[in-house]
């Protein structure tokens, strides 16, 4: 089923999809993308960097939200553009969390523009991997 115009309204909030990121995952996104950077595969490399263990790759992030968006239009090719901005970093263990929300309409194009985001909930508090970001979306 595809998002129709009709059907939305500025401040409605898409579902979310969640996400728990496995070592497996990390690991066949920098086979499938070829970044074999250590940071992403090499637990001590990351200790001695300041990080925990390994942490998932901003694209990675990146593309668990872009499947949130893609799971709500229904239809891939409605997305015409997406502007992230990456806060902080995506740890082994992490559930993710993809959302967003309808921020503008343009009836003119059929058109709507999201505030989307990616969450975490870590230390007693949510971090926001990706915040502050937008995708442009065509709707039905």
């Amino acid at each position: 089923m595809t998002t129709r115009f009709e059907d939305v309204a500025v401040g409605d909030e898409i579902p979310g999809l969640s996400k728990v990121v496995t070592r497996e995952d990390v690991k066949r996104y920098a086979d499938a993308s070829g970044d074999q950077n250590p940071l992403h595969q090499d637990d001590g490399f990351a200790r001695s960097v300041g990080f925990p263990g390994i942490i998932a790759h901003g694209m990675f992030t990146m593309a668990h939200l872009t499947s949130c968006v893609t799971a709500w239009l229904g239809d891939p090719g409605s997305l015409k553009r997406m502007r992230v901005q990456f806060r902080s970093v995506v740890l082994v263990g992490d559930t993710m969390v993809a959302g967003g929300r309808v921020k503008a309409l343009d009836p003119s194009t059929r058109r709507a523009v999201l505030d989307v985001w990616v969450a975490v909930e870590r230390g007693g508090g949510t971090e926001f991997p990706i915040k502050r970001s937008e995708a442009e979306v065509q709707l039905a």
